[in-house]
């Protein structure tokens, strides 16, 4: 079996949008960058054309590779877990790998749309949402760290 435009297409448009996330991941400095989101949304996008053009008019085999690439995926974001102390880092790239995992499998299902939709959206999310997550904290922090001062007499 040759490859098809569609496939191709596919490939392609996971590439870049799994690029344009790794990118933002990179710019921030997060484990996860431009080459692992890439890689993950690009081999969702080829597992998921490779079950569509082998498994016929079967549906089940579509969507047992679909969960194999979110169990697969689940692994992989596990890795960029830190827990230090009694919080925990890192769950935004987790979650980012995840979510490119799906833009791939909707690269490889032919759901161009969804998949620039998504990435947007998720661009968006990272961008816009991280001063704001960062205010939060740190507002937190500092109250945090006011109600101890008060608690200790300082």
């Amino acid at each position: 079996m040759i490859m098809d435009l569609d496939q191709l297409l596919a490939m392609v448009t996971a590439v870049f949008f799994g690029g344009a996330i790794g990118f933002e991941r990179a710019l921030s400095g997060k484990p996860a960058g431009l080459r692992t989101n890439i890689l993950v949304c690009l081999g969702a996008a080829v597992f998921t054309s490779v079950a569509h053009a082998t498994s016929g008019a079967s549906p089940d085999a579509a969507s047992r590779v679909m969960a194999g690439i979110i169990t697969g995926v689940g692994f992989l974001g596990a890795g960029v877990l830190i827990h230090e102390g009694s919080g925990v880092h890192g769950l935004t790239t987790a979650a980012s790998v995840w979510l490119v995992a799906s833009i791939g499998v909707a690269c490889g299902s032919g759901m161009y749309a969804v998949g620039a939709a998504t990435t947007f959206i998720a661009l968006l999310i990272l961008v816009v949402l991280s001063p704001l997550a960062k205010k939060i904290r740190s507002d937190l922090h500092k109250k945090g760290t006011g109600k101890k001062k008060e608690e200790e007499g300082i």
